[in-house]
């Protein structure tokens, strides 16, 4: 089935519900929004709800990004259904380097420079791909936040406190990328997720130092 038939499958979803800013807000659009936002509250309050969520989400936003001719963001979304499954497993069964079930931890360091080199290779590599083999108008800001998304699932996989200022990031970047689209109520979105990542941070570094004071 080509990207085409998606679409056209996916036709109904497309219906303009109401208009925003002079662009149409579809019902898909609103759908992936609201699981989008309960799936960052779970992730906040570290339950295990948000990876199924995610995975929804992800899938509504896939159908968006591709109509909009955001491929990378689009292809993004179907990594994050598989991650999310890896996610998910992880939160019930992972275990860190010394065998005990994961728990908010911070990365050091020495992580936090690997990550920073593995984003340095991996945004422009996306970004030349994106300008190589489609025909996306924005190469290199759809290549950041898609190159920069995956080192963020990684690391709230293995719920490393680190996740939530990447996070930080890619969302600043997708606000400006969005609006540039014209996907008013996905701006919308990704401002609120600007917040509620910090906040997230927050919540995860308290926890972070209760853990480790009980230890």
């Amino acid at each position: 089935m080509n990207g085409s038939t998606w679409l056209d499958a996916a036709a109904p979803l497309f219906a303009s519900a109401f208009v925003l800013w002079g662009a149409p807000v579809t019902w898909l659009e609103i759908a992936a929004f609201v699981l989008a936002v309960a799936m960052v509250v779970c992730n906040i309050r570290v339950n295990i709800l948000g990876w199924p969520l995610a995975i929804a989400s992800s899938l509504l936003y896939f159908l968006l990004f591709w109509k909009s001719r955001l491929y990378g963001d689009a292809s993004l979304q179907l990594f994050f259904v598989a991650v999310a499954g890896w996610g998910w497993w992880q939160w019930l069964r992972g275990t860190d380097d010394s065998g005990r079930p994961l728990r908010v931890r911070t990365l050091g360091a020495r992580g936090r420079w690997l990550a920073l080199a593995a984003l340095a290779l991996a945004w422009p590599a996306t970004g030349l791909f994106l300008r190589r083999f489609t025909d996306t108008d924005v190469p290199w800001w759809d290549a950041f936040p898609t190159a920069a998304s995956v080192l963020g699932q990684w690391l709230l996989g293995r719920k490393y406190v680190e996740n939530w200022p990447v996070w930080i990031a890619v969302n600043s970047v997708a606000v400006a990328l969005f609006a540039y689209k014209g996907l008013w109520l996905t701006v919308l979105l990704y401002a609120l997720f600007v917040a509620m990542s910090f906040v997230g941070w927050r919540a995860w570094r308290l926890l972070r130092t209760s853990s480790t004071e009980a230890a």
